[in-house]
């Protein structure tokens, strides 16, 4: 290669990978999608004239930002008409997304981070990921999204003010969250009301993801009261109980399982815990968000 040839693109491109794909899932709520945005950034680099590219990483990230808003258009209609509850694809390495900044939520990828990032519009979540997750200047972003400076600035400030609104502050110790979730898992296995009642708090949802493929509930459960009596309702069903094989995860963060029905389905649950109590329960089931989970038995 002789020293006024385009850099390998390849070469060029892998470091940015990681990095990429963190922002896409931000986006996008999906790793399968993240992945082929990724991808398809990684063409559109194999075919820019890379040598005049003064920094790659604002430069890719600019066509992932870009990717992405002109996906979550035409996604819209999908998801508007989603059966159920809409859940992300569940993550069981969320350092593998880390955003590698100083921000606040370089680490966050927490349930109630992405729905909040899900009811934002589509600019506004690109405004807010690139400034505040990503920390590129507005001069960038202006670039990527079309937009002048004032304008992101005003996309990035509102919403800011959602996703702090939304996102909630109750820092739970790993070990804590294993025993609070291997506790549920126990008491909604057999159907114990009253242990169920002493780990939920009385304001608690539960949502269930089955995308019109799994049986799930059709709407967010909410209250302590209601959730017991669909858990126990559960419990109840005419014995021999499938053998379900459990495995222990953080699910975006948050304490939770890997479960393993006797056909090889799977499902992912995971628990938002609020001062020594569960607030949030989240059950992914359908499989089209499942495919990258290994199930319990393989793992």
């Amino acid at each position: 290669m002789s020293a006024t040839a385009e850099p390998d693109p390849v070469i060029a491109f892998e470091p940015h990978r990681r990095r990429l794909t963190a922002l896409a899932y931000r986006m996008l709520g999906s790793v399968a999608e993240a992945e082929d945005v990724v991808q398809e950034a990684y063409l559109r680099w194999h075919a820019t004239d890379r040598a005049a590219v003064a920094d790659p990483r604002a430069f890719l990230s600019k066509i992932v930002s870009r990717l992405c808003v002109d996906h979550l258009r035409s996604a819209r209609v999908r998801r508007e008409t989603y059966v159920g509850p809409w859940l992300p694809e569940p993550v069981l390495d969320a350092a593998a997304l880390n955003a590698e900044t100083a921000s606040e939520y370089a680490e966050d990828l927490t349930v109630a981070l992405m729905l909040a990032l899900e009811r934002l519009s589509p600019l506004e979540r690109a405004a807010f990921l690139l400034h505040d997750v990503f920390e590129m200047d507005f001069p960038e972003i202006a670039e990527a999204l079309g937009r002048n400076q004032a304008a992101c600035r005003q996309l990035a400030t509102r919403a800011r003010q959602h996703i702090r609104a939304a996102r909630p502050r109750f820092p739970v110790s790993e070990d804590d969250g294993a025993r609070l979730a291997a506790a549920f898992l126990d008491a909604s296995r057999s159907g114990d009301a009253a242990a169920l009642a002493q780990l939920l708090t009385e304001s608690a949802v539960l949502h269930t993801d089955g995308g019109g493929k799994r049986q799930a509930a059709l709407n967010p459960i909410f209250g302590r009261d209601k959730i017991i009596r669909f858990l126990v309702a559960i419990a109840g069903t005419p014995e021999p109980r499938p053998a379900i094989e459990f495995r222990p995860v953080q699910v975006n963060g948050l304490p939770g399982f890997v479960l393993t029905w006797p056909d090889g389905t799977a499902q992912t649950l995971a628990l938002e815990i609020e001062q020594g109590a569960i607030a949030t329960i989240y059950v992914v089931l359908n499989p089209d968000k499942l495919r990258h989970i290994e199930p319990a038995g393989r793992a």
